[in-house]
């Protein structure tokens, strides 16, 4: 029953883990072409998964309709934000952006509470609602397939970052934005691409949450968890964000079914922070990081 229980709990973990390598994914998509830290990516995401709900319930669209409607009107915003207002940001202090960033948090809580508050927040799919039993163990179906469809979509964006030309202009600009301009890469263009990218990887990670999980603010509490998981595996680190991403579930799903009925309910939120604050001692740069060596 030990052994069972524990593996409950570890695939349990794996399955969370890998909606929240998605979540983090679209975190560091942007930090890796732009090293922008974005405080508001789990109200973007949240956001997101209303677009879709809407297209949904007040469209009347299948689900592959509501996603096209969500990934444009976030490719949209995304693009739009990087026009109007990062754009003005180019060579300011760090700070800047990030009181722009948390700004832009508070004002996505707002706006999507007055826009879609009449809109049902959940996206049903009962073809996955019974359970899937795999080596005894029975394991929610739509949680399978969240997490498959999560890793699927994880290896698109790494190829697109490594095996793409897109990608190889995004790594460049990353590296030096002044020698990426030298050599002909507009800037500009590929920012807005990469908030493009964001945009449509934040749809199917709040759509995927919406269904495992529920909609709402709950994908605004998932964003805090990004921060741990990039930080454990590396801010700039694709494979890295995968892995800090399983950690941090499996972590959270060990800690709720041991240590919360001993320490009290909701330590399992907070072990993830505490496994962040031991990694910044052994390894501030995470596990796949690079340390930022400058040449003066």
């Amino acid at each position: 029953m030990g052994a069972h229980f524990f593996a409950a709990l570890v695939v349990d973990g794996a399955l969370a883990g890998a909606l929240y390598a998605l979540v983090a994914l679209s975190f560091v998509v942007v930090y890796r072409a732009s090293r922008m830290i974005n405080f508001a990516v789990g109200e973007w995401v949240m956001l997101a998964s209303r677009f879709v709900t809407f297209g949904l319930h007040a469209l009347g669209l299948g689900l592959l309709g509501a996603l096209a409607v969500g990934c444009a009107g976030m490719a949209g915003l995304g693009v739009a934000f990087n026009r109007v207002v990062l754009r003005r940001l180019v060579g300011q202090p760090l700070i800047s952006v990030i009181m722009v960033t948390l700004g832009l948090g508070a004002l996505v809580r707002g706006a999507a509470a007055l826009t879609f508050g009449g809109v049902p927040a959940a996206i049903p799919l009962p073809v996955l609602a019974s359970p899937i039993v795999i080596g005894g163990l029975p394991i929610a179906g739509d949680k399978l397939a969240a997490a498959a469809v999560a890793a699927a979509c994880t290896a698109v964006v790494a190829w697109v970052f490594h095996g793409s030309r897109t990608g190889v202009a995004l790594r460049a600009i990353a590296d030096d934005q002044q020698a990426a301009m030298s050599a002909g890469i507009d800037l500009h263009r590929y920012f807005a691409i990469t908030w493009a990218l964001m945009g449509v990887v934040s749809v199917l990670a709040g759509t995927l949450w919406t269904l495992v999980a529920g909609g709402g603010l709950g994908i605004v509490l998932v964003g805090l968890k990004v921060f741990p998981i990039v930080i454990i595996g590396g801010l700039d680190s694709i494979p890295g964000t995968v892995v800090g991403a399983l950690g941090v579930g499996v972590l959270e799903s060990l800690a709720a079914g041991y240590l919360d009925p001993l320490l009290g309910g909701g330590f399992s939120n907070i072990a993830s922070y505490l496994v962040l604050l031991a990694a910044l001692f052994v390894r501030p740069y995470g596990l796949f990081g690079r340390p930022d060596v400058r040449r003066v």
